[in-house]
C-alpha cells in the first residue's frame, strides 16, 4: 500500500470498547493488545489524520449488567464511567509510549489524572495533533459510551466514526453462534433501527441519523484495519443516510 495514499478522512473519532482491551482475557486490560492499538494511531497520526477516542470499560464494570441484579442503575453507571478513566490512562500510557502526545479528557472532574472536558480545549488539541481519549462517557448515568462517541464526534466536527468491534462488520445475526449469519456491506440508520441491530445503541444511531454522520464497523483484531478504514478502502460495515 503507497504512504502517499490520501486518507478519506482528515479527522476521526474511534469508538473502543472496553472489551477491545481485554484481547483474550477474561478481564483487565492487556498490555498487548493496548501496544497493537497505540502503533496503529501511531501510523495514523503520520499520515496527517486527526483522531480522537471514546473508550468503554466493560473489561472493567458493566453499569447496566450491574443494575439488573440490583445494584442503583445511575449509581452503577457512575461506577463504569470511572472505570473508563482507567482505560483512557492505560491507553494513554501505551500512546505516549509509541512516541503519539495524548491528553485524556474526563466528562466527570478529576483534575489530578485528567482534563475537564472543554469543547474548545479538546478540539485545540485535536488541531495541534494531540490524540484526545475521551473517558467517562458523557458524565450522565444512563447514557452509553456509543451515545458518548456520537456526541463527541459532533462536538469536535468529526467527519466518521470507527466503531472497533470484535468481528468484520454488521451481520444479520451474531455470527459467532449463527453461522448462517451474513454480513452486511452498507446499511442506512433506518435499516439499523428498524432490524434493531447490536451495532450501537438507538440514541447513538439516531444522533448520527440527524446529524448525518456515517459509522464504520470493522474488525479491530486484524491488524491495519483502522488505517484502511481511514484511507476508505471497503471494509466492515459503513452506516450511512
Amino acid at each position: 500500500m503507497p504512504e502517499t495514499q490520501p486518507a478519506a478522512y482528515q479527522r476521526v473519532l474511534v469508538k473502543l470498547s472496553g472489551e477491545a482491551l481485554m484481547g483474550s482475557q477474561n478481564f483487565g486490560i492487556d498490555r498487548a493488545v493496548a501496544g497493537q492499538i497505540a502503533r496503529e494511531v501511531a501510523e495514523i497520526r503520520a499520515i496527517g489524520v486527526e483522531l480522537a477516542i471514546v473508550i468503554g470499560g466493560g473489561n472493567i464494570f458493566r453499569g447496566v449488567k450491574a443494575s439488573a441484579v440490583g445494584m442503583d442503575r445511575a449509581q452503577a453507571d457512575y461506577m463504569g464511567m470511572l472505570a473508563t478513566v482507567i482505560n483512557a490512562l492505560a491507553l494513554q500510557d501505551a500512546l505516549e509510549q509509541a512516541g503519539v502526545q495524548t491528553r485524556v479528557v474526563s466528562a466527570i472532574e478529576m483534575r489530578a489524572v485528567a482534563e475537564p472536558f472543554i469543547r474548545r480545549r479538546a478540539i485545540r488539541h485535536i488541531e495541534k495533533g494531540r490524540v484526545v481519549v475521551f473517558a467517562a462517557g458523557t458524565g450522565n448515568p444512563y447514557f452509553t459510551t456509543d451515545t458518548a462517541a456520537a456526541l463527541r464526534a459532533m462536538e469536535i466536527k468529526a467527519e466518521v466514526i470507527l466503531k472497533a468491534t470484535k468481528v468484520d462488520g454488521i451481520y444479520t445475526a451474531d455470527p459467532v453462534t449463527d453461522p448462517t449469519a451474513t454480513k452486511f456491506d452498507t446499511l442506512s440508520y433506518l435499516d439499523v433501527l428498524d432490524r434493531r441491530l447490536k451495532v450501537m445503541d438507538a440514541t447513538a444511531i439516531s444522533l448520527c441519523m440527524d446529524n448525518k454522520l456515517p459509522i464504520v464497523v470493522f474488525n479491530l483484531r486484524e491488524p491495519g484495519n483502522m488505517k484502511r478504514a481511514i484511507l476508505g478502502e471497503p471494509i466492515g460495515t459503513t452506516v450511512r443516510a
